[in-house]
């Protein structure tokens, strides 16, 4: 959302976001969102607003692991919707499916247990869009298991990193560079 557009609690909830540069790797600017997740204004409203376009279109929040667990997991209770885990490599007792994917500073492999009914409608969370990889790979996952993606949202776009051109159309609350 554009700055203008963005209501005094979303303003608040972007200036709790932390740069932390080099993190986790020389040349890497972390977004730490822990000082926002700790204010519950902030984290109502940033749920409130990842979940806006999206009201009554999903049957289940899928949230990609960590920072994107727990908002799905607000954004789940608030919309009254389950929560599917999308994980790491090697956390999941019984993995039905798995997807590698590019990282902007490496690869990862994300897995899913096969657990929503074939053709559910998915709501895709993460934290944040850099390069696209993740979210992509997420996609891929939940399709690989007969279920739908509907729209993706995410916190906040790094922008000038390529990530919209590789994943279209999604829904973005803040914007960085």
């Amino acid at each position: 959302m554009p700055e203008a557009e963005l209501s005094p609690a979303l303003l608040r909830a972007a200036s709790l976001i932390r740069n932390v540069p080099d993190y986790p790797q020389p040349g890497i600017v972390f977004r730490d969102i822990t000082p926002l997740l700790a204010d519950a204004e902030a984290l109502k409203a940033t749920t409130d607003a990842i979940l806006e376009p999206f009201a009554g279109q999903f049957d289940v929040v899928a949230g990609i692991e960590a920072r994107g667990f727990i908002l799905a997991g607000a954004a789940a209770i608030a919309a009254g919707a389950g929560l599917i885990p999308i994980r790491k490599a090697g956390k999941l007792p019984r993995p039905a499916a798995s997807v590698d994917y590019a990282l902007e500073y490496g690869t990862a492999t994300i897995e899913m247990h096969d657990d929503l009914p074939a053709g559910s409608r998915v709501l895709l969370i993460d934290d944040v869009l850099a390069t696209g990889g993740t979210l992509a790979a997420g996609r891929r996952i939940v399709e690989q298991l007969g279920s739908h993606v509907i729209g993706i949202s995410v916190l906040f776009e790094i922008d000038g990193l390529g990530g919209r051109d590789l994943i279209g159309d999604l829904h973005t609350v803040f914007h960085a560079e």
